[in-house]
C-alpha cells in the first residue's frame, strides 16, 4: 500500500520514520504534500519520498490512501478534494465537529465511493462504545480529560482546576487543539451534543489522562488512559500518532479485530 501524507511536521515525520525507515512490510509512504518544499527538502533523501506543493499533482501520484497529519484547517481545505479520488485517514478529527462539514464529507464519500478512516487518537474503548450502542442503548457518555496545567492555561495553579464542563461540541470550539478525542468519542457514540466533557488543569501531573465513562442497557464501563507525550511535539500524545499506524495496518490486513 502506497501512502501519501498531508503535512510533514512531528506527526508526519513519526509516520515516515515508522513506515519508511523501519520498512514495514506492505506499506510505504511515497509522497508528502507540504506548503513549503524548501523547508522539508531534507526529507526527500532521508525517507526516499517525493514532495509536492500542488494538491492535484499529489493526488494524481502513485498513492492509494491519503493521511492528513497537519491540523483542522488542512482537513477543511484539502480533504474534500482528496476524498473525491482517494480514501483518507483524518487525525485532526476536530474538523468533523462542524455538522455542515461532516455532512459535506459524508456526501462526497458516498458520491465517489471512497472511505474516511478516523484513528482512535489518544483514547481507548471506542470498540466497546460502538458495541454497547449498536442498538442505540447507550444513555450517557462522559469524558474527563486531565492535562498538565501549563499546557492548558497561563494561570499559575497550586491545585487542580476544572476549566471546562459542557458538551463535546462546546469543548472543541474553545479548545480546538486540546480535545480532539471528544469528537471521535462523540462520533463513535451518542453525538457531540449528548457527550459530556470535563477538562481539568492539574499542576501535579506530567501526562495527559483521559477517563471515559459509558452507561447504558449493556452495563457500565470506565476506561482510563495515561498518555506519554510525543517527544518531537509534547502537545500530541505518542498513542495518538500510533493510532495512525494502527489504522493503516488494519487497512493492509485481511483479518481485523473491531
Amino acid at each position: 500500500m502506497n501512502i501519501g501524507i498531508i503535512g510533514a511536521g512531528a506527526i508526519g515525520q513519526f509516520v515516515l520514520q515508522a513506515l519508511n525507515k523501519e520498512q514495514d512490510e506492505g506499506m510505504q509512504v511515497k509522497n508528502v504534500f507540504v506548503r513549503d518544499k524548501a523547508k522539508y527538502s531534507h526529507l526527500i533523501d532521508e525517507y526516499k519520498i517525493d514532495l509536492y506543493t500542488d494538491l492535484q499533482t499529489f493526488l494524481d501520484s502513485d498513492i492509494d490512501v491519503v493521511v492528513e497529519a497537519a491540523n483542522i484547517e488542512a482537513v477543511q481545505k484539502y480533504i474534500p478534494e482528496a476524498l473525491k479520488q482517494k480514501d483518507v485517514v483524518i487525525i485532526s478529527i476536530g474538523a468533523l465537529a462542524d455538522d455542515a462539514f461532516l455532512s459535506e464529507i459524508t456526501a462526497i464519500a458516498e458520491k465517489h465511493q471512497q472511505a474516511v478512516y478516523l484513528p482512535s487518537g489518544g483514547i481507548g474503548g471506542l470498540d466497546l462504545l460502538q458495541s454497547a450502542n449498536a442498538l442505540g442503548d447507550v444513555e450517557k457518555v462522559t469524558l474527563e480529560t486531565r492535562k498538565p496545567a501549563q499546557s492548558l492555561i497561563d494561570e499559575v495553579l497550586d491545585k487542580e482546576k476544572v476549566i471546562f464542563s459542557g458538551t463535546a461540541s462546546e469543548a472543541i470550539k474553545l479548545f480546538p487543539k486540546n480535545i480532539n478525542v471528544s469528537i471521535v468519542l462523540s462520533l463513535a457514540g451518542i453525538g457531540t451534543e449528548q457527550t459530556i466533557v470535563i477538562i481539568v488543569a492539574d499542576p501535579a501531573i506530567e501526562k495527559n489522562t483521559h477517563t471515559i465513562t459509558i452507561e447504558g442497557l449493556a452495563g457500565k464501563a470506565t476506561i482510563v488512559s495515561e498518555n506519554s507525550p510525543l517527544e518531537a511535539n509534547p502537545k500530541s500524545s505518542r498513542l495518538a500518532v500510533l493510532s495512525i499506524i494502527s489504522t493503516l495496518k488494519k487497512l493492509n490486513k485481511r483479518i481485523n479485530i473491531f
